[in-house]
């Protein structure tokens, strides 16, 4: 629909059935660039917001945002300002820190961040490279470079590492 009409502003979930949103918005970034993108999500900022907005987000809410929060969101936005609650400006002031404070997951890019939590969530290597139309390859080197990283040694590491900070995907697979 972008494509055909002009809109001021576009709400955008992360999780949706067939596509990720996090490609979903880059897609739109890529095609206008002076495209507003409110991100409304069920995950916690601490878990996406920061890199939503790094992908060009004009703001992060979650859904249990009151209701006036969203309408202020969205006329700003519609302004043409960026909306940052006060969660993500502390996020956003850590990420302008030094990487030392960084948790682990965080200094791997996008596509690695979507494998860690595939794999982590039980997928196997296989069904993460149908799930993201990559081959079985590729996957591996995400792994391999993920496991780098992160200072892991194996599956059971990453899938730990995963479901102790809350990144299992909750949809089970997030495409």
């Amino acid at each position: 629909m972008m494509r055909t009409e002009k809109w001021d502003i576009v709400l955008l979930d992360i999780s949706m059935p067939e596509k990720n949103g996090i490609d979903t918005l880059k897609q739109i970034i890529e095609r206008s660039k002076e495209a507003k993108v409110l991100i409304l999500s069920m995950y916690p900022e601490d878990q996406h917001a920061v890199r939503l907005m790094k992908a060009g987000a004009s703001g992060y809410l979650t859904k249990e945002t009151a209701p006036e929060q969203l309408v202020e969101a969205i006329r700003l936005v519609v302004a043409g300002k960026k909306y940052i609650s006060p969660t993500l400006s502390e996020l956003l002031l850590v990420e302008c820190g030094s990487d030392s404070g960084k948790m682990p997951h965080e200094i791997l890019s996008d596509r690695e961040y979507q494998v860690l939590r595939l794999l982590g969530s039980g997928k196997k290597v296989s069904e993460v490279a149908v799930a993201l139309s990559l081959s079985v390859k590729t996957i591996s080197t995400y792994r391999t470079h993920i496991l780098e990283k992160m200072k892991l040694r194996n599956n059971a590491e990453l899938t730990y590492y995963v479901m102790q900070n809350g990144l299992k995907d909750q949809l089970s697979l997030e495409i």
